[in-house]
């Protein structure tokens, strides 16, 4: 068998860096916590999703096409990263956003419209609902439209979480490492990780905390993520497959629901700032990150493991949420 890897175009700064989080570890009186530090990679202040745009981007210069499509939520960091990958390599971005407009458009909305992308409000549907109207509109008007799935999470995006594995393991002593904790929303992130780690034969625990209460496509979240691992693995020519057994997904905290921020966020974006001087941001991080806290006061991890906390991004829409972090 023979790993095919694809092709990608350059869009971040990577290696993101590696940070031990001593002050907020000997806090918790818990384990030694690490930071890989996504929020650094480089392109419109940083985030994740860069990496799955690199990728993704390539496949679209490769298919002749001159405009991208995609989808999210208002304060969408996925949406805010495909905006300036497009305008970094001249192509229109078009971004379906759930919500209405905004009297003050400010975060991540702020940006989207910095670099230029164009912006379709579509209510309650915030996950693609309407992207194959918008398709078949620019088509008419003579564009070469390309689709990018809600957060980037194809067996194309995905594959840039295979890679950032790969990438990890460059920078630090994996063996020690007993757990891996991250935000999983959309999927990609989450079903990378799994794959990377099998291939490279690691033994950590990936964690994925469950950010949305809502489901992916039609089907239950883990069973897309699981789903999204076996095409990723069979788009390189793996013959690894996943089962629902294989997969960690905490769902104890998504609270209200996507997007709602509770104490649980405040607190875990404040210690870190505190203690660390690390920026959170109140959808994606936060939560993750006010899980791990939570899982380390209810006495989940022992003081002898290590564990790695990905911060995924998404600090500018700290901004728009300020109002409900003061509360």
């Amino acid at each position: 068998m023979s790993i095919t890897s694809p092709s990608k175009v350059n869009l971040g700064l990577f290696p993101t860096p590696i940070t031990k989080l001593s002050r907020l570890s000997s806090l918790l009186n818990g384990p030694e916590i690490f930071m890989k530090r996504d929020d650094l990679s480089g392109l419109a202040l940083g985030g994740n999703k860069t990496r799955k745009l690199e990728y993704l981007f390539y496949d679209a210069i490769t298919k002749d096409c001159d405009t991208v499509v995609t989808a999210g939520a208002a304060q969408s960091n996925h949406c805010r990263q495909t905006a300036a990958a497009a305008a970094l390599l001249h192509k229109s971005c078009h971004l379906v956003l759930g919500g209405e407009p905004p009297d003050t458009a400010n975060g991540n909305l702020m940006l989207d419209k910095l670099f230029g992308s164009q912006v379709h409000w579509r209510g309650v549907h915030r996950k693609g609902e309407d992207i194959p109207e918008i398709v078949e509109n620019l088509k008419r008007e003579g564009s070469q439209p390309y689709v990018i799935p809600y957060g980037g999470s194809n067996e194309i995006g995905a594959y840039g979480f295979v890679h950032a594995m790969a990438e990890l393991e460059m920078q630090l002593d994996t063996s020690a490492i007993t757990h891996i904790v991250f935000a999983s929303s959309s999927g990609g992130t989450h079903a990378g990780m799994m794959l990377g780690k099998v291939l490279l034969h690691k033994a950590y625990r990936l964690i994925g905390i469950n950010i949305d209460k809502g489901e992916s496509n039609t089907i239950p979240f883990g069973d897309f993520i699981v789903e999204l691992a076996n095409r990723t693995s069979l788009s390189i020519n793996s013959d690894r497959r996943f089962t629902a057994e294989e997969l960690i997904l905490n769902g104890d905290y998504v609270g209200d629901g996507y997007g709602v921020i509770g104490e649980l966020e405040r607190e875990a974006i404040s210690l870190t700032a505190e203690n660390e001087a690390i920026l959170l941001d109140p959808v994606y991080t936060g939560r993750a990150m006010g899980g791990l806290i939570d899982m380390i006061r209810g006495g989940e991890f022992n003081k002898t493991d290590k564990v790695l906390f990905w911060h995924t991004g998404g600090v500018p829409a700290l901004f728009a949420y300020a109002d409900s972090l003061d509360g």
